[in-house]
């Protein structure tokens, strides 16, 4: 059933690869509009899953990750629609050089090919995936987790039946129905179907993907972001800053997990944030000089510098130098997304240049790590990892790069 699914996939890209940014744009469109169409079929196959979500006593933020409001369908169609009106990257000739022996040399960007994605609890990936993908000419196979898998087939049969209407393979996304552990194992070792997988996840996933496929991986991390309060930080900046991060929406992977703060302005912001946060019942874990400053804060173990909560939890760290803070958090991090509130203009450098991550932030909520927030449109997730592509993936990141030649006549001697 695979081979076939990957037979059927690597047809459909080479469809894709030819096919042009007009006919590209007005599919999406209409996939736009049949999304909004069809708000009622998705969100009853949604309720199958948070109804089993519940039964399971799945945690609270990740239900509310699961879960699609027709709110929330809008931002969905919304974005499959702004990717229409992105540029296409497909065909673009990146530069062209004249040799002395008369060949014009130059690069041509084009589509990955099939793309794989394995991925949890998000029904909009499905959608968010498949646009990127199909903009930039590639055929998509997605295996969700199984406590999705309602909302995500309902939505890839409306895409697909666009897709049908316009004369363009349906292959081009292929939702697995399978969302065995032994499937996604397999689809990990397709290297004769698949040019690239993308896990989207726990930490527990990617590593499955980054251990066991074979197929070359875009490794997309998990979020223990961290806000670094620094000593000369406006009280006020910090507090809305931190507030925001770890709670405008708790199951995201952008979300602050993590407070690092100098000890000369520790007792008085540690005091205003802990007021802040109690507001939320967010629970804050913190070391002997937090717990010190003020009340009900728990006992932060080694653990906890480390953990992605995706909860009302935070763990608070203090430090008495800029380069405390700096290693703490380079130690600790995934990689992800950090963020300095300071007056200070020279530590503000100092954290851009030194911090590790694929998205570092000056007084600003890290909770903007986002392809739609960065301009991309819909986004296929953010690469912690350093080859190919870092950060929010929008359609650069799903397309290579070939090397074209133009001669008249040279050959070799």
């Amino acid at each position: 059933m695979l081979d076939i699914i990957g037979k059927n996939a690597r047809e459909a890209a080479f469809v894709l690869g030819k096919t042009s940014t007009i006919k590209k744009n007005e599919a999406l469109v209409k996939i736009s509009e049949a999304l909004n169409d069809n708000v009622d079929e998705i969100l009853k196959e949604n309720e199958k899953d948070i109804a089993a979500a519940l039964e399971n006593k799945m945690k609270a933020s990740l239900v509310d990750r699961l879960r699609l409001t027709k709110e929330r369908i809008e931002g969905i169609a919304l974005g499959v629609k702004q990717v229409s009106e992105l540029e296409d990257p497909v065909g673009e000739i990146l530069g062209m050089k004249l040799r002395p022996n008369g060949l014009k040399i130059g690069q041509m960007r084009v589509p990955l090919g099939v793309i794989g994605i394995i991925y949890e609890s998000r029904p909009n990936v499905t959608a968010d995936a498949f646009s990127l993908c199909f903009k930039a000419g590639n055929a998509v196979i997605l295996r969700g987790g199984s406590d999705a898998i309602n909302s995500n087939l309902a939505i890839g049969n409306v895409i697909s039946n666009v897709l049908k209407q316009e004369g363009l393979p349906e292959a081009a996304i292929q939702v697995l129905s399978d969302t065995s552990r032994e499937t996604a194992t397999k689809l990990m070792k397709m290297n004769q179907y698949i040019d690239v997988l993308i896990p989207r996840g726990g930490a527990g996933l990617i590593n499955s993907v980054v251990k066991n496929a074979t197929v070359p991986v875009i490794e997309t991390g998990t979020g223990n972001c961290h806000v670094y309060v620094d000593e000369s930080a406006d009280i006020d900046m910090a507090c809305n800053i931190v507030f925001n991060a770890k709670t405008q929406r708790l199951g995201v992977c952008n979300a602050c997990e993590s407070l690092v703060v100098h000890s000369a302005i520790a007792k008085q912001f540690i005091r205003a944030i802990a007021a802040r946060l109690n507001e939320k019942g967010v629970e804050i874990r913190g070391d002997e000089v937090c717990r010190s400053i003020a009340d009900n804060i728990i006992p932060a173990t080694e653990e906890d510098w480390g953990t992605e909560y995706l909860d009302s939890i935070i763990s608070v760290k203090t430090v008495d130098s800029l380069d405390e803070a700096i290693t703490h958090i380079n130690k600790y991090n995934t990689k992800h997304s950090e963020t300095i509130v300071t007056k200070d203009y020279a530590n503000a450098e100092r954290f851009l240049k030194e911090i590790d991550a694929a998205c570092v932030y000056v007084n600003a909520s890290t909770r903007f790590t986002d392809g739609f927030e960065f301009g991309f449109g819909a986004e296929i997730g953010i690469s912690t990892q350093k080859l190919h592509a870092r950060g929010p993936m929008g359609l650069l990141a799903l397309t290579t790069t070939k090397y074209i030649i133009y001669g008249d006549g040279q050959i070799r001697e």
